[in-house]
């Protein structure tokens, strides 16, 4: 006979079924929640192009601007090579060069004070009012030579460096003969400034390469 409690566990107190805390098979998860879709009433707008960076234009006008500088620069050593100043025609030749000294040397040893002063003046003899003291400078550079040389010849033109059109420096030998005794140097130098105005080349200054400034 049964007792108070019944030992068929498929029924409960009440005689409904007894369901199993503990089921046998996993019970399904839930999804996700996910927010709805609104759907857009209008088509998408194209993507807009994302704006490139300045760096190869700025290289370009770099670039451009380099170009100009080696440019204005070239043109400006080419214009100034042809604007440069170029010796005259003919005005220092080796034998107008050579004919201007030998006249100095020689008004040096007949002191000729006249000639001496206006190759030494370089060009303002004429417009020198008081000639005074040139004319004694002439008489003392005339001296000088005259007791050192009897006689010079110039016998070469070794050198021209030209200043600009009328004026060069000049690097010349000659021959001297001593004032006393016999005796012959040959191969002297001396340096001249010469000066081409008015048709006229100036002997301006003077100066042996073994000896003082006459």
């Amino acid at each position: 006979m049964p007792g108070p409690y019944s030992s068929d566990h498929r029924l409960g107190a009440d005689g409904l079924p007894f369901s199993d805390t503990h089921p046998s098979e996993p019970i399904p998860t839930p999804p996700a929640f996910q927010p709805p879709v609104a759907a857009y009433p209008w088509p998408l707008p194209l993507p807009m192009p994302y704006p490139k960076r300045p760096r190869r234009r700025r290289w370009f006008i770099g670039a451009a601007a380099a170009l100009l500088v080696v440019a204005g620069v070239a043109a400006a050593i080419v214009h100034g090579s042809r604007s440069a100043p170029k010796p005259a025609p003919g005005a220092f030749s080796d034998a107008t060069a050579t004919s201007a000294i030998q006249s100095y040397l020689d008004a040096l040893q007949h002191r000729d004070t006249e000639a001496i002063a206006r190759n030494s003046l370089c060009g303002i003899y004429d417009a020198v009012r008081d000639r005074r003291s040139d004319q004694a400078l002439a008489k003392l550079s005339s001296d000088a030579f005259r007791k050192q040389f009897s006689e010079a010849q110039v016998t070469s033109i070794d050198k021209i460096v030209y200043w600009s059109d009328y004026q060069a420096q000049v690097l010349f030998s000659m021959r001297v003969h001593a004032s006393t005794g016999s005796s012959t140097r040959s191969q002297v130098q001396g340096i001249a400034q010469l000066l081409s105005q008015h048709n006229q080349i100036l002997v301006c200054s003077y100066v042996m390469r073994t000896a003082g400034e006459y």
